[in-house]
């Protein structure tokens, strides 16, 4: 831990400093919009979300390594492909049912395969486990200004049409009833998924991404008295993981996406057991 906050004061260690401040503005949308997902039970859909991604980071860096395109990266095609998933999701979920399962197991699935293709045929060695796995160690200054982007896009879409979307979790029929178009309120809903699993892959990586997606809300779920509570406590215990984690991982020389969910995982099942044994205590 000493030796962790020493290097966020050492000047020739700018990516630790970068990692934290990518870490504590990242746990803004994982808080916020883990809590929708969580509340609105829609965890494995933003898991197919997370495994279609590497379909379009295989493509980005085919398409700027093989074929020249330099502008265009693994993140432009991360953010294609997590937004058609987005969109091919919110469709068959609400107008196709009874072929749900099926779907989001293809395009899980087929994301995966169409990454590591892409990611075979691309010139020079290129490792997926940084996508796969994350490290945040690895973020920039400018990864700093696209999460810090999304926090300001997630912070004002839910502000604005947060009765509307508490509508769309709780009792959507009947939001319906009372002349919200729910079901582009649902798409958009994902589609703000998709991009904060997008945006923070790096963190977790992909594998990963959904369980700092889901776990600080569960927690946040069993104290919590509103969905407003849910939120503020979600996004404190990510920021909490996420720190946690760097200090542990930095000082065991260990892979700080993996130590971050080990840690997010031990807090909600010692929550998850303290809570079914603690009622029966007190009575």
């Amino acid at each position: 831990m000493i030796e962790f906050f020493a290097a966020l004061t050492d000047p020739n260690l700018p990516f630790v400093r970068y990692a934290v401040i990518t870490g504590l503005l990242s746990a803004i949308p994982f808080g916020i919009i883990g809590t929708f997902v969580v509340v609105r039970r829609i965890s494995y859909i933003a898991g197919a979300i997370s495994h279609c991604i590497l379909g379009g980071v295989g493509a980005g860096l085919y398409v700027q390594n093989a074929m020249g395109v330099t502008w265009f990266g693994p993140l432009h095609g991360a953010i294609i492909v997590a937004l058609l998933a987005a969109v091919i999701l919110s469709l068959v979920s609400l107008f196709a049912k009874q072929r749900e399962d099926s779907v989001i197991g293809a395009l899980w699935a087929a994301g995966m395969g169409i990454g590591l293709l892409f990611l075979a045929k691309t010139p020079g060695y290129v490792d997926p486990m940084s996508y796969l796995f994350g490290n945040i160690l690895l973020i920039t200054k400018s990864d700093i200004y696209f999460v810090l982007a999304l926090d300001v896009l997630v912070v004002g879409v839910i502000a604005i049409f947060y009765n509307t979307f508490l509508g769309v979790c709780f009792d959507e029929e009947y939001a319906g009833l009372r002349g919200i178009h729910t079901h582009w309120f649902y798409l958009i809903l994902l589609c703000l998924t998709a991009l904060t699993i997008v945006l923070l892959v790096r963190v977790v990586g992909i594998v990963m991404v959904i369980a700092l997606l889901t776990l600080p809300a569960a927690i946040a779920g069993n104290f919590a008295n509103s969905v407003k509570q849910m939120m503020v406590l979600a996004t404190l215990l990510c920021g909490i993981f996420i720190l946690a984690g760097l200090s542990t991982s930095y000082s065991m020389d260990l892979p700080s996406g993996p130590v971050i969910i080990v840690i997010a995982a031990a807090v909600y099942l010692c929550v998850v057991v303290g809570m079914k044994f603690l009622p029966a205590r007190s009575s």
